[in-house]
């Protein structure tokens, strides 16, 4: 579940400064006194929690300090959001972004809080029932065909990324951004920069790709077994729809061991009604118009390399002093056993 903290050392602002500017840009009456709090957990841009006059808004920014290239863009999230509003796609409501660096120190977006459960458990531990979990991964799986199906050209998306080579440029981008995080030696990780690029399939497809897609960035009704809102769009793009759908699939071949992995494997997945991942990516596919799933091990492979570059690129921050959460170690403790994983995907092909 979501955690609100105070704001930590790194990441404070000037509460009065901010309260004062927002009360400039019509949200409702916004004015000081203002509560501020900061969400815990995130990895990438942080985010708080703003209360005034007994309404609450998100607001999420970059981190400070030194940050890799291409990395934490909350004007694409803002822009992207702003765009599915009128699609089928579930997105809190946009409601100011700010490209200013002298209100809190970096860009920051103001969108609507949605009240609502966020669990980063893929297994969803607890008092859910086994129709329950069906219905939510079920719901899950209908968000991520919904986002696939949106036509990119017509809200507006055309220039939100290039339309061809998506793979290859992400083989290559995260390549790049774990070479400059790399702190230790990483075997798996090397291998498999070296495997996927010679491996990648040749056959092109192109819709907006969230980057991100997993059971934690998605709000669920705070009762009801749906997912009422996509949140983190930071990596999205337009990109291989069969990237997204892999990575969400991921915990399918990650561990269920109480690490922060939070895998499927060793869970009695039809015990605790969770769709097989046969059953998942047929659901998929069927609501995305295809007959099967060509190449899947391919984009598991790569899905557990990405996320091991991203891991990696969490703990380096941690280690300079900027990441926006306190377990950032921890994270990038992930990076090597998640390179080992899509290794061993890889050789399985």
């Amino acid at each position: 579940m979501v955690t609100l903290t105070d704001i930590g050392p790194v990441h404070r602002f000037d509460e009065k400064r901010l309260a004062d500017y927002l009360q400039n840009q019509n949200l409702d009456d916004f004015s000081f006194p203002m509560l501020a709090q900061q969400f815990q957990g995130g990895q990438s841009n942080p985010t708080f929690c703003l209360e005034a006059n007994n309404k609450r808004y998100v607001l999420r920014k970059k981190p400070p300090g030194k940050l890799l290239p291409s990395a934490h863009l909350i004007e694409r999230e803002y822009k992207i959001m702003s765009a599915l509003a009128e699609t089928d796609v579930p997105v809190p409501v946009m409601r100011h972004l700010c490209e200013d660096d002298g209100i809190i120190g970096t860009p920051f977006f103001i969108m609507d809080y949605l009240e609502g459960r966020i669990l980063d458990d893929t297994s969803l531990p607890g008092d859910f029932s086994q129709e329950d979990r069906t219905l939510i991964f079920d719901s899950m799986n209908e968000a991520l065909a919904h986002l696939h199906n949106v036509n990119f050209k017509a809200i507006g998306l055309s220039d939100y990324g290039k339309p061809e080579n998506y793979i290859g440029r992400q083989i290559d981008r995260w390549s790049k951004q774990f070479e400059a995080a790399k702190t230790d030696p990483m075997p798996a990780m090397d291998a498999l920069m070296d495997w996927l690029p010679k491996s990648r399939p040749q056959q092109d497809e192109i819709s907006i790709a969230h980057g991100d897609f997993r059971m934690g960035n998605l709000i669920l009704h705070p009762t009801k077994p749906e997912v009422i809102a996509v949140l983190d769009w930071e990596l999205s793009t337009l990109g291989h729809p069969l990237a997204d759908l892999a990575y969400n699939c991921m915990p399918y071949s990650l561990p269920h061991d109480g690490t922060s992995l939070n895998g499927l494997v060793g869970l009695d997945i039809e015990k605790e009604g969770i769709p097989l991942l046969d059953d998942y990516v047929a659901a998929y596919a069927k609501r995305t118009g295809r007959e099967s799933i060509p190449g899947f091990k391919f984009f598991l492979a790569f899905s557990c390399f990405r996320l091991a570059s991203i891991c990696q690129g969490v703990y380096a921050r941690g280690v300079q002093g900027n990441a926006s959460s306190e377990n950032a170690i921890e994270v990038g403790a992930k990076a090597p056993r998640l390179a080992n994983i899509g290794w061993e995907i890889a050789q399985s092909m």
